[in-house]
């Protein structure tokens, strides 16, 4: 039985447009629950998706606006940004060029005190190999669905942990507020899927 997993980053918040590293409490605003009302339509859902969302607040805020009643996974929380968290990244080139440059281009660089990208791919790698497919309806030939909402940086560890990729191409991959990246796992692993949602 298949599994297709819908991955979404939550919207942008007023901090991200304003160039600050995220806290754990950032909200949207009203710019942001309008975006993400706007592309509700666009997510259309599986009605028998199971939904999980990252404890961060405005992932659990876009979810919400998205029409998911999803469960907190903290497997799904940011990755940790250690002491630059709230910080503006202008601020951190200026004080810390060296660390912010190397954390920029190297996976396993982290911020003080932080997570780096190769242990976040690891950590997403071990939830989306726990997520379990055989829990779906055997008597349907129809995958079973998952989403989550969560952040940029993991829907990035997510697409390398699928393909099986270097931690090193992280750099190489954008994901903008409110993307939606559809992976899908069956005898063969995890593929990477153009969604059609």
């Amino acid at each position: 039985m298949d599994l297709r997993l819908l991955l979404v980053s939550h919207a942008s918040t007023a901090a991200q447009r304003a160039g600050r590293f995220p806290i754990d409490d950032d909200a949207l605003d009203a710019r942001s629950i309008g975006e993400t009302e706007a592309v509700r339509a666009r997510m259309a859902f599986s009605g028998d998706a199971a939904a999980f969302v990252s404890p961060a607040v405005c992932a659990r805020e876009t979810a919400s606006a998205l029409g998911l009643a999803a469960t907190v996974d903290e497997a799904l929380a940011d990755i940790n940004y250690g002491r630059w968290r709230g910080q503006r990244l202008i601020d951190i080139a200026n004080e810390a060029p060296q660390e912010l440059a190397a954390w920029t281009r190297d996976p396993d660089a982290a911020p003080p005190g932080g997570e780096s990208f190769a242990a976040l791919v690891k950590r997403v790698g071990a939830w989306l190999d726990a997520l379990n497919p055989t829990t779906a309806d055997h008597a349907s030939n129809h995958p079973r669905h998952v989403v989550a909402v969560t952040h940029a940086p993991l829907l990035r560890a997510a697409i390398v942990h699928a393909l099986g990729a270097s931690p090193e191409i992280f750099a190489r991959i954008e994901i903008a507020p409110l993307s939606l990246v559809e992976l899908r796992r069956s005898s063969r692993g995890w593929t990477w899927r153009p969604s059609a949602s």
